[in-house]
């Protein structure tokens, strides 16, 4: 995608028919649930989450669990989502490297709330697919490429925040070494049964870790992407 003009598709137009749905998914299961940053509450009342998932499941794009989007990996909770984004603190000058991209929901949210994003997906079908619904819809401050995200993108380094929407075992150091002084990353660490969300800082070039709240993540798979 070339350019960063960011012409996003006005969410009041268009035979939006899931706007009501949306208004009560910001009120009743975010801000009734302690998130308080009104932009990230304001992003996601204007991003079309349906938008983002398999047809057949549009009708439950707006409740609160993750939806399958192929390729084994799902769209993450709203709730959960929400939270990642207001503990990165996001500011509207930032670059953001994202990891995971899936259905370019998340990568949406973020195009809205800062400079510039780039986006690192494992699946091509999923890249490629999340890449035209953002190009769809109208958000242009966005890369996309194609990639082993544990290894980040390093041309684009350094980056003032990292949403990692994967868990690992433990803090990438790839990802970490591409995280600018006073930088912040969120992201899943543990085993399927057991992960937790933390925000990592960047301060004096050492990590600086805050324990966030239990989460449930799709695993971050490592190594050399094939062809299929």
């Amino acid at each position: 995608m070339k350019g960063w003009a960011l012409v996003p598709v006005d969410a009041t137009s268009q035979g939006d028919h899931f706007r009501a749905q949306r208004e009560r998914m910001v009120r009743t299961q975010l801000a009734e649930r302690g998130i308080r940053d009104v932009r990230v509450l304001e992003a996601m009342r204007n991003v079309r989450r349906h938008e983002f998932v398999p047809e057949s499941l549009r009708q439950e794009a707006y409740e609160d669990h993750p939806l399958p989007i192929g390729e084994g990996q799902t769209i993450s909770q709203p709730y959960i989502v929400a939270a990642m984004l207001e503990h990165l603190a996001l500011r509207v000058t930032d670059r953001v490297l994202e990891v995971g991209t899936g259905s370019g929901y998340v990568t949406a949210l973020l195009s809205l709330l800062c400079a510039e994003v780039y986006s690192v997906e494992r699946h091509a079908q999923l890249a490629a697919s999340a890449e035209s619904t953002l190009h769809r819809l109208g958000y242009r401050n966005v890369k996309i490429r194609v990639g082993d995200g544990s290894q980040g993108w390093p041309e684009y380094a350094p980056f003032d925040a990292i949403l990692v929407s994967a868990a690992t075992s433990e803090m990438p150091p790839a990802l970490f070494a591409q995280l600018g002084e006073g930088g912040r990353m969120v992201l899943p660490i543990g085993p399927a049964s057991s992960q937790e969300l933390q925000l990592i800082r960047k301060i004096g070039g050492e990590p600086e870790v805050t324990f966030l709240e239990g989460c449930r993540f799709v695993p971050l798979v490592e190594g050399a992407v094939g062809s299929g």
